[in-house]
């Protein structure tokens, strides 16, 4: 006698196990979801000083999916530790949660094999794809100077990105009359950081800028069309 049991929530969609002779064969995955089976992910804290494996799994946990997280990994990041289980939210987002389904990591996609998540105690962590290239690091003596944010090609704040800094880190000086979207953020400190650009506010997550070419920096994700550009 075959049976049918349909389970939500085991990934992107709806999980479909079939019961034959008492033993659950789970479906593979779908979708979006499908791709993060198979060979270990990548996890590491922006300094990259931290790194350790993840590797997604379609056996159901007590919530979702089942992670397996290198023995290291609890070390470095202990938060790990009470995670069960993966979930492929709405909105490309992809939720490791702890036994009582509590989010403890966010990752959203920054771009194709390359998530990243800004986590309360632990800083900006990234989970890149198997076999992944790491973005070399633009000089940050290129980066000296002045500099102005854009929104749809319309300057809308100017910003001098300092060089008396140390440690990767340097100060930087919002001009008079920005934007509010801008000023309120009351940045203090620029970094280079796998070929990006990080600006660290005064509270919240860094904003994150890619390069378009030597003149011109787009923030990821996307928002407002706002850029950071040589004047």
């Amino acid at each position: 006698m075959l049976r049918h049991v349909v389970i939500l929530g085991a990934s992107a969609g709806v999980a479909m196990l079939s019961l034959v002779g008492g033993i659950a064969q789970p479906a593979p995955p779908d979708g979006d979801a499908a791709r993060l089976v198979g060979a270990p992910w990548e996890m590491a804290n922006a300094d990259r000083d931290k790194v350790c494996d993840v590797t997604f799994k379609t056996d159901r946990a007590a919530q979702g999916s089942r992670i397996e997280f290198d023995p290291n990994c609890g070390n470095l990041f202990p938060l790990v530790k009470d995670i069960v289980g993966w979930k492929f939210a709405e909105n490309d987002l992809l939720r490791l949660v702890d036994a009582n389904g509590k989010t403890l990591i966010e990752f959203g996609e920054v771009e194709t094999g390359v998530f990243e998540a800004p986590t309360p105690g632990v800083g900006l962590l990234f989970l890149q794809a198997p076999g992944g290239a790491v973005p070399a690091s633009r000089p940050a003596d290129d980066m000296f100077g002045e500099w102005m944010f854009t929104r749809a090609g319309k300057p809308i704040c100017n910003v001098t990105l300092d060089s008396n800094g140390s440690g990767g880190q340097y100060p930087m000086q919002l001009r008079p009359n920005c934007d509010p979207a801008i000023a309120q953020q009351g940045f203090t400190s620029w970094t280079m950081d796998q070929g990006e650009l990080l600006m660290t506010p005064s509270r919240g997550a860094p904003w994150r800028f890619e390069e378009v070419d030597a003149a011109n920096f787009r923030r990821v994700p996307a928002s407002n069309e706002i850029m950071l550009s040589r004047p």
